[in-house]
């Protein structure tokens, strides 16, 4: 996978370092000129280019056009936002993340086409490093200081828990299906309450069991 990630967040060394081992090509962009020397000493396969992300011209020269997913960790929500909508708009990329800092800005991130916003840079790799479907899993928001999470789940047509009702699920003793989104008409599910397919899910769930929730709405067992 091709990552471009952006931002001078203490978690980015471990994010590229978890992604090389992981064999994603990484290219980092930033314009801090010290953790961008850091970063290439540190790690001589991951492609480093000091400046500023937001900058098209930048963008261009460093040929980041085939970037397939952006992760923006920068310490500035408005810049977050910019570097998204660049990779969104003139792109192809399939997939933009990105932290924000007030997390007033989560649903102005989402109304602007981010795919994923979170409030934790630990969650943004957690998505792909448990091999979490990008395009079934839209957007991850911690709360409560990240002990509860909303997640929203896309049911595709090729899930086989489509049909089951929602007490079939079996899913873990704290988390919950608080809402369905079918065809654009919000419905509050009870247990007899089946699963159609594109169904887009609204779950709340403890961080614990928010591994566990996901295999389930996958099709997987837990046994």
């Amino acid at each position: 996978m091709e990552i471009l990630i952006t931002g001078e967040r203490k978690e980015i060394y471990f994010l590229i370092k978890s992604f090389l081992e992981k064999k994603h090509n990484i290219t980092y962009i930033g314009n801090d000129f010290q953790l961008c020397q850091r970063i290439a000493k540190s790690y001589e396969e991951c492609n480093v280019i000091y400046g500023n992300p937001t900058n098209i011209n930048l963008l261009e020269e460093s040929e980041v056009f085939s970037a397939e997913v952006v992760i923006a960790l920068g310490e500035s929500d408005s810049d977050n936002l910019i570097i998204c909508q660049i990779m969104k708009k003139l792109y192809p990329v399939e997939k933009t993340l990105s932290i924000v800092n007030d997390p007033k800005n989560i649903s102005i991130f989402k109304e602007l086409g981010v795919d994923t916003v979170v409030s934790s840079a630990n969650t943004i790799f957690s998505i792909i490093e448990k091999k979490i479907s990008l395009e079934k899993i839209n957007s991850i928001v911690n709360m409560e200081e990240e002990r509860a999470s909303i997640l929203e789940f896309l049911v595709e047509s090729d899930n086989n828990i489509i049909g089951k009702k929602i007490v079939s699920l079996a899913l873990p003793l704290n988390s919950l299906i608080g809402c369905i989104i079918r065809k654009n008409k919000a419905i509050i599910p009870r247990g007899k309450t089946s699963i159609e397919p594109y169904d887009k899910l609204i779950i709340i769930t403890l961080d614990e069991e928010k591994e566990d929730v996901i295999t389930i709405l996958r099709g997987g067992s837990l046994i």
